[in-house]
């Protein structure tokens, strides 16, 4: 049976369907049983033949077995992953990682980009009871993605759906954080979430730190197995992709790397 299928092995599937985002954006949809039912926060090693192996959050799909990855045009590998279509293949294993830890309550989910992604799918776990609260980064209003989708999911709890965008040209502007701390001044929240550029989470995480909210980010760190075997992933004294990708807000604040540096292909720290 597909649900029985080692996470370590490679499976080939075929993309069937591209949904166009933004101008900068893809979601390819794929059928894997396995990877349509991963936590929030969990992670796939995808490989595209010919070029390398990344690291990709599982984007959520309404159909049974569906999973899908939304991609954005950047480096060589995620470039070569953005042009595939209909009908080419690639190489998923996984899921790999840890999830967010479910709160109750009233929650603020803090996105910017791709790192909405593992927060779409945390809203699919949330209950009817909760009070929702998204807030979408973008730079511009050709940018912005997922916000009817994630509509969709919550309509049955009380939710809003707050976008922003750096240039103004939709929704409010400015930055997620200046919102969020607006946000902060008016309301109590049980957890906040977050996913995203990091310099973004590290001013989500302090925020809400110093608001005394539990929360949680989901941090992106070069990878290279998935598995904690080559610790190209080495975030201070854990390792990301085994010990995370979802780290409590009061660890990342004690963690001297968040939110400062990063380390490139060859293990080497560079400033963000």
């Amino acid at each position: 049976m597909e649900s029985q299928r080692n996470s370590d092995s490679i499976k080939v599937v075929t993309i069937e369907n591209v949904i166009e985002e933004t101008p900068t954006v893809k979601t390819l949809v794929f059928s894997d049983e396995l990877l349509a039912g991963v936590l929030p926060g969990q992670f796939a090693m995808v490989w595209i033949p010919g070029v390398n192996e990344l690291p990709m959050s599982v984007m959520v799909r309404k159909e049974k077995g569906k999973a899908a990855f939304t991609v954005r045009k950047h480096g060589v590998s995620s470039t070569a992953l953005h042009s595939l279509g209909i009908g080419d293949r690639i190489g998923v294993r996984g899921p790999y990682g840890n999830s967010f830890t479910i709160k109750e309550g009233r929650l603020l989910l803090v996105g910017g980009g791709t790192g909405l992604v593992p927060l779409v799918r945390l809203a699919t776990f949330l209950k009817e009871t909760d009070e929702v609260t998204i807030l979408m980064g973008a730079k511009t209003k050709e940018e912005v993605f997922f916000e009817d989708y994630a509509s969709d999911i919550l309509k049955r709890s009380r939710h809003r759906i707050i976008v922003v965008t750096e240039d103004g040209s939709y929704g409010q502007a400015g930055l997620v954080t200046d919102v969020m701390g607006n946000l902060l001044k008016q309301n109590t929240y049980d957890a906040v979430y977050t996913c995203g550029p990091e310099k973004m989470m590290y001013k989500v995480i302090q925020m809400a730190i110093e608001s005394k909210i539990y929360a949680e980010a989901s941090i992106e760190r070069m990878m290279k197995c998935g598995m904690g075997l080559c610790g190209s992933c080495c975030f201070g004294d854990v390792l990301a992709c085994k010990d995370g990708t979802v780290f409590s807000g009061q660890y990342l604040l004690t963690n001297k790397e968040f939110g400062h540096t990063h380390r490139s292909k060859s293990g080497i720290l560079e400033n963000y």
